[in-house]
């Protein structure tokens, strides 16, 4: 039976187990031993981290050719229009090239959401949207990019779901295992 550790990152902790910088890391989270991370949230992203004991599962979450849907909400600077929105349906071109269409959507706050530490920065004058975007890809900061492409900068990422799995229930540093 295949063991897969579903885990709420916290901001500012690295997707891995060991840090030369001294950095936050998994192992502050995690003492399950035999589990490997099934993808990245950069040490700026927040929530859904899979981990898991299989190498072919590891492989097939990771790798882009299996399309898998990632789930994240982004708030972003400024009130989104309608025209980013479909840009980021269609797919935008980024330096190291074109981007799969996307689905995505404004919407509220998630009512789930916890408190960032430390917050986001607000400011008096420039209002802020929340997204709700769905991707079939993994590239380096590739949420961040989309949205800084059409304009609209995030502020805050929070990945909400992987396949199948979410982080419903699991507040930050929060684990559930689950037998596949």
């Amino acid at each position: 039976m295949t063991m897969v550790v579903l885990l709420n990152k916290p901001f500012g902790v690295l997707s891995q187990f060991t840090s030369r910088e001294g950095a936050p890391t998994l192992a502050e989270h995690l003492t399950i031993p035999g589990v490997y991370v099934a993808g990245r949230l950069d040490r700026d992203s927040e929530g859904l981290l899979v981990l898991t004991d299989d190498g072919r599962l590891q492989h097939r979450i990771c790798d882009p050719k299996h399309k898998l849907k990632k789930t994240y909400w982004a708030q972003v600077e400024g009130t989104v229009s309608e025209e980013a929105l479909e840009a980021l349906r269609r797919g935008v071109l980024l330096k190291d090239g074109p981007t799969r269409a996307a689905q995505a959507q404004k919407i509220s706050v998630p009512p789930m959401l916890w408190p960032r530490d430390p917050p986001v920065r607000e400011r008096k004058f420039i209002p802020t949207s929340w997204l709700e975007l769905t991707i079939s890809e993994g590239r380096n900061r590739q949420v961040r990019r989309m949205t800084a492409k059409v304009g609209f900068p995030t502020l805050r990422l929070v990945r909400h779901q992987v396949g199948e799995w979410t982080i419903d229930d699991l507040l930050p540093g929060e684990h559930r295992i689950v037998r596949i």
